[in-house]
């Protein structure tokens, strides 16, 4: 995911101060690392430096992001992830680490994209409003068939729909209540 510059097209200056404060330069306010999580979530990009030195340290604020929300979380890194990534360091293969995961990581995002998209296009923009009216009609229907004379009250909410599926299973509920009302006598 390509990070989003601001309106000028600049990234944001976030300051570091010794209290430990981050000062965001854009909008002249304090933020938090909850507030910088949800910059890197939306694609804002930024980065943070020391107020006293001016050295780069977005490495090790993100750093902190990541171990904040695995305190407060869901683990999203397993243990043994975590295990091994520890013991890169230090190793010879240290060094091709970064580009590896960086490269996995961009593939993965690229994969989740495609599939969002292959499920948009199969299912259609308005797919899970049909499912939802699908589901309501069978929703009643199985009312009306369970519950004696709810099957001829209407439901002013349920929009019109002429799918022959819903009429094919809106008659084999209705023939399941004449069924059901033929037992009861």
């Amino acid at each position: 995911m390509a990070a989003k510059n601001t309106a000028d097209g600049e990234t944001i200056i976030i300051k570091k101060y010794a209290n430990r404060r981050l000062y965001n330069t854009q909008s002249s306010s304090y933020i938090t690392l909850e507030d910088l999580a949800r910059m890197v979530r939306t694609g804002v990009d930024f980065q943070v430096l020391d107020a006293k030195t001016g050295g780069d340290i977005t490495h090790t604020i993100l750093t902190q992001i990541i171990m904040e929300e695995e305190a407060n979380g869901e683990h999203m890194l397993p243990v043994s992830f975590l295990r091994q990534l520890i013991a890169m360091y230090g190793n010879s293969m240290q060094a091709m680490m970064p580009p590896y995961l960086e490269a996995t990581m961009e593939n993965f995002q690229s994969n989740q994209s495609k599939l969002r998209e292959a499920f948009q296009s199969s299912m259609g923009p308005d797919a899970f409003t049909k499912m939802a009216e699908q589901n309501m009609a069978m929703f009643q229907a199985a009312a009306g068939a369970f519950m004696p004379g709810a099957n001829g009250a209407p439901v002013a909410t349920q929009p019109e729909t002429k799918s022959d599926d819903i009429d094919a299973l809106k008659e084999q509920m209705a023939a399941m209540q004449r069924k059901l009302d033929e037992l009861g006598k």
